[in-house]
Parts: structure tokens; C-alpha cells; sequence
């Protein structure tokens, strides 16, 4: 038996990278998915995974900061599915440059996608989980958001204050059964991560105390703790999965 047997979960950002290996990993947990991405022909892969276990999976095309199509993502996963039970809030971008030298437009987009698209999807999909009186929401944040990065003050706003976006949460839903964490991840390498100079991921790894770079596969594990029964009595939280660059 698995840690999620016979649970709903709708996962954002789910076609590629952690997205992807949360969404794996929960079905290999025994939840059936709800895979959202901003356009659904890039969920082919990981809907394929998905039914390679033997778990259903429904693809839906959304844009996260669109309050209209989150709202329409959560009744056709909910149409399919009776019920959400996890939301996971994965999706993210990034739009680094230095403060000076950021537009305007770079700060919406982040915010929006990475912010704004978590309080859309907790807003839609805690009706149902009230009603139900149980649901677990994990939302994808990062140690950005708790140390602060050159270069990256747009997204570095955005991953604080889905931290604090959590925290709230967890206070105002918790006598409904709804539990809401965080996790942080630290370098977790990519396809976008694989893109950057060596000389930076060099210096990435010499800040690393368990010295290696973390895999999706480290992240997913985490996210199907908080989203599993095994954190029944954990809310509020947001757990760094980042080798000990964050202490």
C-alpha cells in the first residue's frame, strides 16, 4: 500500500523538472493526478509516467495567474475526480537582473505566476477541501525566499511571501483538517539549472555541506511527506531541502 492510496492530488507546473518528479511520485504513492501546466501538450510525459503505474491522470491547460482558468482547472479536476484531496502549488519562473535594471514587467510576471497563482489555487480549491473537512496544501517555495539572492529581488519577494502565504493558511484553515507547509528547495539540478556557466555552479556546490547538487527526486520525497497522513500533526512549516546551505 502506499502513503497516498486512493487520494486526489492536482499538482501546477507539472509538465517537466520537480514539477514532474512531484507529480511521479505521488502517483507511485497511489494518487490518482490532476496535472496543470500552461499548456497542456507538455503534460504528455508526465501523464505517460503517470499511467505507467497504473494511476489516472487528467491534463489540464491552464495559466496559474488567471483567476478564471484556475477556477476552471479546479472544477474540470474536480468533475473527473469528485474531490481534490493535495494541492501542490509548484509552478514558478524566474526573471533575474539586478533591482536597477528590472522592469516593471519582470516584477508582475514573477509575482503573478509564482504568488499570484498559489492564492488563486488555494482559494478554489479550499471550498472543497472545507467541505470535505481534510486536504493537505504544499506549496514550492525556495531558500531564495528566505536568504535573498543578487539579482533576484522579484523572485526572491515572490518565494517570501508564498512562505508567509503558507503560514496564514495554515492558521486559517486549520480547524477545517486542511494543513498547509512549505518546502525551500535549495540548487536542484534541471534543465534550467543545467544551462547556467560551470564557474556558477562551482561556486554553488562550495556552499553545499553535503557537497552534491539535489535531484527533483529529493524535492518530490519531501512534498509526499507533507501531503501523506505521515504529517498528520504538521502545519505551518517550511522544511529546506537544500544540503545543508540553510541551517
Amino acid at each position: 500500500m502506499g502513503q497516498l492510496d486512493g487520494k486526489i492530488a492536482l499538482v501546477t507546473g507539472a509538465a517537466r523538472g520537480i514539477g514532474q518528479a512531484i507529480a511521479v511520485k505521488l502517483a507511485s504513492e497511489g494518487a490518482d493526478m490532476a496535472l496543470c501546466d500552461v499548456q497542456a501538450d507538455w503534460l504528455a510525459e508526465t501523464a505517460a509516467k503517470v499511467a505507467g503505474l497504473g494511476r489516472k491522470a487528467e491534463c489540464i491547460a491552464v495559466d496559474v495567474s488567471k483567476a478564471e482558468q484556475v477556477q476552471a482547472a479546479i472544477e474540470r479536476a474536480e468533475k473527473a475526480f469528485g474531490r481534490i484531496d493535495v494541492l501542490v502549488n509548484n509552478a514558478g519562473i524566474t526573471r533575474d537582473t539586478f533591482l536597477v535594471r528590472m522592469s516593471e514587467e519582470d516584477w508582475d510576471q514573477v509575482l503573478d505566476i509564482n504568488l499570484k497563482g498559489a492564492f488563486l489555487f488555494i482559494k478554489a480549491a479550499a471550498r472543497g477541501m472545507m467541505k470535505q473537512r481534510r486536504g493537505a496544501i504544499v506549496n514550492v517555495a525556495s531558500i531564495i525566499g528566505l536568504i535573498g539572492n543578487a539579482g533576484q529581488c522579484n523572485y526572491s519577494a515572490s518565494k517570501a511571501g508564498l512562505i508567509a502565504l503558507t503560514k496564514s493558511v495554515a492558521r486559517e484553515f486549520a480547524s477545517r483538517g486542511i494543513r498547509a507547509n512549505a518546502v525551500a528547495p535549495g540548487f536542484i539540478q534541471t534543465r534550467m539549472t543545467d544551462q547556467l556557466a560551470e564557474e556558477i555552479k562551482n561556486k554553488m556546490l562550495g556552499a553545499i555541506p553535503l557537497g552534491r547538487f539535489g535531484q527533483p527526486e529529493d524535492v518530490a520525497n519531501v512534498v509526499t511527506f507533507l501531503a501523506s497522513d505521515a504529517s498528520s500533526y504538521v502545519t505551518g512549516q517550511v522544511l529546506t531541502i537544500c544540503g545543508g546551505m540553510v541551517m
